[in-house]
């Protein structure tokens, strides 16, 4: 079996100081092949989007072991963290998180102009396109259905060619039409690029598209 996008042992987080602090994952293993479709599923509060925080490297684990594309991204400094995601990762969260004050295409271009992509305002388009957006490439944010703003963040995780897609919730601010339109499109591009899903939701009938379903409660994850 090839080495795993994600490989997570024993890993715990606790948040908060004090008399507030709150242990949130409570010793969580989980591994996510190449290719593979994961869904975690669980209600709020239960740690799905710390799980995916300290996937992303963006949370650190107070213990246990956490390796993004065969790196421990416990020896990786921040900036080196950042480009691996920058380089290897795809996140889109049920807030879009797009610019405001850019366009779609500029919000799926200029990540890649940082990262130093020559094509970047050409793959930007071409990715905006797949997602059925090549119309709107002028419009900014606040012109865009909130469907819309969801096909740019899809658009902008999918453009570096990541070999790894994390979604939170990315139907959380969709009405239901949206919602699935915008699943089959994410579970579409993520199967087009080969890349692997780790999708957050507390929705069964998004989490049965996956290959493979996780439940998480109160910090713990099982099949």
């Amino acid at each position: 079996m090839s080495q795993p996008l994600i490989d997570l042992n024993d890993v715990r987080l606790t948040l908060g100081e004090g008399d507030v602090r709150t242990e949130i994952l409570k010793g969580v293993s989980l591994t996510l092949q190449p290719g593979e479709k994961v869904a975690v599923l669980g209600p709020s509060g239960s740690g799905k989007s710390s799980l995916m925080a300290v996937v992303a490297g963006l949370e650190r684990a107070d213990s246990g072991a956490v390796h993004l594309g065969g790196q421990d991204i416990a020896d990786l400094n921040e900036d080196r963290l950042a480009r691996l995601r920058g380089r290897s990762v795809g996140i889109i969260l049920q807030a879009f998180h797009l610019l405001p004050t850019m366009t779609a295409l500029e919000n799926v271009a200029v990540p890649l102009e940082l990262a130093g992509v020559a094509d970047a305002k050409d793959r930007a388009a071409f990715e905006l396109e797949t997602v059925g957006l090549s119309h709107r490439l002028a419009h900014y944010p606040a012109q865009l259905s909130g469907g819309e703003q969801q096909r740019v963040a899809i658009a902008r995780a999918t453009a570096p060619r990541p070999q790894l897609l994390l979604a939170d919730e990315p139907t959380g601010n969709l009405d239901s039409a949206n919602g699935a339109a915008i699943i089959d499109l994410l579970f579409e591009r993520a199967g087009a690029a080969g890349a692997g899903l780790l999708v957050i939701t507390h929705d069964q009938a998004v989490a049965a598209r996956a290959d493979r379903i996780l439940h998480m409660a109160d910090g713990l994850l099982a099949a």
